[in-house]
This record gives structure tokens, C-alpha cells and sequence, in this order.
């Protein structure tokens, strides 16, 4: 057993993450040529999309943590080099860079970053699509999916809604944002099992392929604790939403791999295992414990992957094993052992939340993280 040094780990995720932030996602590109759903300019979706949108909330993390201005400065030079260029149409993955940039905006008073993340907010409230019952439509760049509700959803649009109804003192926008989980909740949740599925279709009335699929799931793990610390209550929404969550983790830990990590396919075996699903899971169950949700027993899961993770780490802090951007399997679940396996802003962005975590249990009751 040796220790390891949480800082020195993080820096190397950060480094290479601000790298692959601004790397062409060639794949992405290509196919919006043709299928870019509102006719705009493809080049402002090429670095604002969901998959930077949770590295930049990587990087608003570590820089609440650590107050280093270099990350502050990482964040407000993207942000306006953004702006400059121009925003593409609102969607689910659009909105998924406006959560790090409502709390950069608070916390720098930045009003040209504040009336961006208003009018967004806006929107969201009065004109997002909707499913039968009033579920945010899980529409995209370039797919409509009409009358679909995804646990994607979740993390890349109703967090943001919920932090800026706390920051507007607008109660429309976290009752929406509380309405949305508990509608997402009633249609993805697999009632045998406690997992998510990956989606709902009210056109079919099922859950398509019945896919509990890993990094959907951890989106669950990660947003719900996320959700409370935003807008943290005792009522009722938020019971159920505790009782939830920790049905959810219970499940998870029944299926992690023996090396400490989580499939693609959360109950198969067969398919492979993934990192960035992991680093979510033992975030979120990490995050849990941290603000009160689960009793300290549950360290020791979180904990068991972290050998792996870092194994998977090269010397450049580049996380592999990271599954690539992954629509819905409508049909059959080997579509999800299909996916191609790609470094990601978001597989690096969810190592370094579970890090800070990690760092968070090292700090507050000082002891060594052994591997």
C-alpha cells in the first residue's frame, strides 16, 4: 500500500483537460454538416456542447477548491472566446456549459455572463419542448427526439435551471427544476433493480432497449447530490428524491467489478468496463456522503476504484477507457458494447470531481488515501 498525492493528480487531469477542451471532435463535426437541427452556423456547437459543458463544470470545481486564479482564468478566457464566436441554439447539450458559467457569474458579478445565463434560464422555463406531462424534451443538436425523456437531461439542463432560480430567488425555476426529477424519476427508474433506465418514450410507452447504462446512471449519482447543495430543503421532494438516490447507490455497489469498476452496461458482465461511469459513480457516492446523505461505510466502494482510475491514467493525466458520446439504444442493448472507447473532456472533468471529493475526506478528517 502507498499514499498518493490528490493534488498532484489533480493538476495533471486539469492540464490535460484544458487541452482536450479545445480539441475538434472530427465525428461531431461531420455529421452536424448534415443534421443540425436549426440551420445555424456548425462551428459555434464545435467547443459548446454537453461533453465541454462538464469539463468546464470540472474546472469551476477545482477552482472553488483550490482558489488558484489559473483556473479562474482558464474559465473566463473559454467563456469569452465563446461569447466572441457566438452561441449555437438552445438545446439539452447546449445547456450543459451554462451550469460552471451561472456560478462563474455570481462569483465574479459578471453581467454580460449573468444575462446570458438569464436568457437561457428563460427559455428553458417558458419554451423548452416538451413530452406528454410536461417532461423536458431530451432534444439536441442534431435530434429531436421527440416525446423522450433522457437521465442525460438531468445534469446537462435542470441543474443549471435549479442554481439559477437560488440565484434570482425565483421559485418557478426550482419548483420546475424539482418537478423535472420527479417526472424522470417516475418513467426511468427500473423498479426491480433501483438503477435508471437510459431513457422513456411516451410514443411507445417503454424504456426502448431497458439499457442501465453506466454513465446515465452516474449522471443520477452525481446530480442528485449536486442538487441538493444548491438547493438544499426538507420537504417531501427532497426525501423521496434522498430515498431515490440511495436505492440507487445500494444497487450500484451489489454490481461493481471486483477491480473496484463499473460496467457499460451496469448488469452485464459481458461488456466493458468503463471510466468515466466509474469516476461519476464514486463521485456522486463520495458527494453523498460528504453533505449527509449516506453513513461513512460507503467510502470504502468509492475508494476501491480509485487503483483502477489511476491505472487507466497515462503520464500525460489522460483518463482512457472513456466510452464516447453515446445516443439511445432504441433496440438492442449491444449497441452499448459497440460504443468506441475515446479520451473525453467529460471522462477527464468526472476524474477530477471524484478526486476533489477524495481530497475533501483527506482534508476534513486528514488521512492518507492509500492505494
Amino acid at each position: 500500500m502507498e499514499s498518493i498525492d490528490i493534488n498532484q493528480v489533480l493538476e495533471r487531469y486539469a492540464a490535460s483537460l484544458e487541452k482536450v477542451l479545445y480539441e475538434e471532435d472530427l465525428a461531431f463535426m461531420e455529421g452536424m454538416k448534415e443534421r443540425c437541427l436549426a440551420s445555424d452556423d456548425i462551428f459555434k456547437y464545435q467547443f459548446w456542447e454537453w461533453t465541454q459543458g462538464v469539463g468546464l463544470f470540472g474546472f469551476w470545481k477545482i477552482y472553488k477548491n483550490t482558489k488558484s486564479e489559473k483556473y479562474l482564468s482558464i474559465l473566463t478566457n473559454y467563456y469569452d472566446r465563446q461569447l466572441k464566436i457566438g452561441l449555437p441554439a438552445k438545446n439539452v447539450n447546449t445547456t450543459a456549459p451554462l451550469l460552471a458559467l451561472s456560478f462563474l457569474a455570481e462569483h465574479t458579478n459578471n453581467d454580460k455572463y449573468m444575462q446570458v445565463c438569464k436568457e437561457w434560464s428563460h427559455w428553458i422555463y417558458k419554451k423548452f419542448p416538451r413530452t406528454r406531462e410536461g417532461g423536458f424534451q431530451h432534444i439536441t443538436s442534431d435530434s429531436l427526439n421527440e416525446e423522450e425523456l433522457w437521465d442525460d437531461t438531468l445534469f446537462m439542463t435542470v441543474l443549471f435551471l435549479a442554481n439559477m432560480g437560488r440565484i434570482l430567488e425565483d421559485s418557478r425555476y426550482i419548483e420546475e427544476a424539482k418537478y423535472q426529477f420527479l417526472l424522470h424519476t417516475k418513467y426511468l427508474v427500473d423498479r426491480k433493480t433501483g438503477l435508471w433506465f437510459h431513457g422513456w418514450t411516451f410514443q411507445r410507452n417503454d424504456n426502448f432497449a431497458e439499457a442501465l447504462w453506466g454513465r446515465g446512471n452516474c449522471w443520477i449519482t452525481a446530480a442528485i447530490p449536486e442538487l441538493f447543495d444548491i438547493i438544499p430543503g426538507e420537504d417531501s421532494v427532497s426525501r423521496f428524491l434522498k430515498e431515490t438516490w440511495r436505492r440507487q447507490v445500494e444497487a450500484l455497489i451489489k454490481f461493481q467489478d471486483e477491480s473496484g469498476m463499473w460496467h457499460t452496461l451496469i448488469d452485464d458482465n459481458a461488456s466493458y468496463p468503463e471510466a468515466s461511469a466509474t469516476c461519476g459513480f464514486a463521485y456522486g457516492i463520495l458527494k453523498g456522503m460528504n453533505i449527509g446523505l449516506l453513513e461513512k461505510e460507503y467510502q470504502q466502494y468509492a475508494l476501491k476504484a480509485l487503483p483502477a482510475i489511476l491505472d487507466y491514467t497515462d503520464n500525460d493525466g489522460i483518463l482512457h477507457q472513456v466510452s464516447y458520446g453515446t445516443p439511445m439504444g432504441r433496440e438492442h442493448l449491444d449497441f452499448y458494447k459497440d460504443i468506441e472507447l475515446k479520451p473525453m473532456p467529460y471522462g477527464q472533468a468526472l476524474a477530477m470531481l471524484y478526486l476533489l471529493e477524495i481530497q475533501q475526506i483527506k482534508n476534513k478528517n486528514r488521512e492518507e488515501i492509500l492505494i
